[in-house]
């Protein structure tokens, strides 16, 4: 039993040894310059999570997202998003709901999107904002919102496969 302990410890301090005298000369650099101008957005938290609403509700529902960045650009990064519908129950923009901002302002896409900006493309969170419109009609009814890859001539904002939708349930 006795030779057993020693030989583990043997084992152990060898392995010790072996490790931290290795050393690898390399160089690793923060990113590769393909990717210095790529960017990503997600909604908070981060996942496609069903977001659950009372139609009657009248605090605007908020979706939180963040906007992935390690650096700080001479130039401002615009995310994009748009409202999907379902084949089934959907729900009626202008008549369900509105996409606002803060203060309750209805805001108008432009080519269906609707955009973030942020500026210098520094890493930052904001908010989508929803506001119900208390549609009389019975039943459920349904949207999506989805956050849309932007790949322009200096940048790319790109979407993460676990947390670029938000479905919405207004009941």
């Amino acid at each position: 039993m006795r030779t057993k302990i020693i030989l583990a410890i043997l084992a152990v301090t060898s392995g010790v040894f072996f490790f931290s005298s290795c050393k690898e000369d390399r160089d690793y650099p923060l990113g590769v310059p393909e990717l210095a101008h790529h960017y990503y957005i997600a909604f908070i938290p981060y996942n496609n999570s069903v977001v659950t609403v009372n139609k009657n509700q009248t605090a605007l529902v908020k979706f939180p997202v963040q906007f992935h960045s390690s650096f700080t650009r001479s130039y401002d990064a615009v995310a994009n998003y748009k409202v999907v519908a379902p084949a089934t129950n959907a729900a009626v923009q202008g008549v369900d709901f509105d996409i606002v901002d803060k203060n309750g302002t209805v805001l108008s896409p432009v080519d269906g999107k609707y955009s973030i900006t942020f500026e210098k493309a520094e890493r930052r969170k904001d908010t989508i904002y929803v506001k119900l419109l208390n549609n009389p009609a019975p039943g459920v009814r349904n949207t999506e919102i989805q956050l849309m890859d932007n790949l322009t001539p200096e940048y790319e904002v790109d979407t993460m496969s676990t947390a670029f939708k938000r479905p919405l349930k207004i009941q």
